[in-house]
């Protein structure tokens, strides 16, 4: 790609880069890292757990959002959002409680879901600060943090046991498993791209309430597509997570005009 940015430059731009250079590693691979954590703890939640709860035990994206942009940025949130943040909570609760009472839960899952919620807030808050380090570069950046996430997952294969596991798929030589790998992996890199791209033009917060109301949408579809009947309270709980996350939004949106129409106002002074 960077070749042909060079030869045609008027019609590819890509930034050039070397993932090998020390300086470059060291400050990209604490991203890498928790990606590779946010991409292992969402897959085992789902091999735990259904799809449509897959929502549920991922609501709490927004609320970890809120503790670590104090903890990690120093940044203080106004009563209304904390408010919201529990009604998110309340709703998770709601949830669990509701999918504990069927044959389908699973708290090992229900766990993998927080740490996956965790390491998601984490991850947009680290793109965030790591975009800095890259000249504000996406591409550069979703290439360094693919190929070292490329190589922090060869030994967790290794350690799990799942290297044979590959090597004894009797379809691994098979041309059509391979492009149905490559298709992937090129919807993988274009994920990643788009979501640094989101984060890098508005803020980390933005890109987990835009996940949440996905994942609101992909329960409804998963719901039906498997023909899971489930009770009012379970769906309740599901409406109190989105409306929690729809209040929270609107509580930083208002927040945000209020700081704006100041800063005019002191300006004018």
């Amino acid at each position: 790609m960077s070749s042909l940015s060079k030869r045609y430059p008027r019609f590819v731009t890509v930034p050039s880069g070397n993932p090998l250079d020390k300086e470059t590693f060291l400050k990209v691979i604490p991203l890498s890292i928790l990606f590779t954590a946010m991409i292992a703890t969402n897959n085992l939640c789902l091999k735990y757990v259904g799809v449509a709860f897959y929502y549920v035990g991922r609501s709490l994206t927004t609320v970890f959002n809120v503790v670590l942009t104090y903890l990690l940025l120093g940044q203080k949130t106004s009563g209304q959002a904390v408010g919201c943040c529990l009604l998110i909570v309340a709703g998770f609760w709601i949830g669990v409680d509701q999918e504990s009472l069927t044959d389908s839960f699973s708290l090992i899952g229900t766990i993998f879901g927080v740490l996956g919620s965790l390491s998601l807030s984490l991850y947009s808050i680290y793109t965030k600060r790591t975009l800095q380090h890259v000249n504000q570069e996406v591409w550069l950046l979703s290439y360094y943090n693919n190929v070292y996430s490329a190589v922090i997952f060869i030994p967790l294969m290794l350690i799990n046991g799942e290297l044979s596991v590959v090597l004894n798929y009797k379809n691994l030589g098979e041309p059509w498993f391979w492009a149905v790998m490559t298709v992937g992996g090129f919807c993988g890199f274009a994920i990643g791209y788009v979501t640094a791209l989101q984060i890098k033009v508005t803020s980390p917060l933005t890109h987990n309430i835009s996940g949440t109301a996905k994942a609101c949408a992909q329960t409804v579809i998963a719901t039906s597509w498997y023909n899971e009947a489930k009770s009012l309270l379970w769906w309740t709980s599901n409406v109190v997570v989105l409306v929690g996350s729809a209040l929270y939004t609107r509580v930083k949106q208002l927040e945000m005009d209020q700081r704006h129409r100041e800063q005019l106002n002191n300006q004018k002074v």
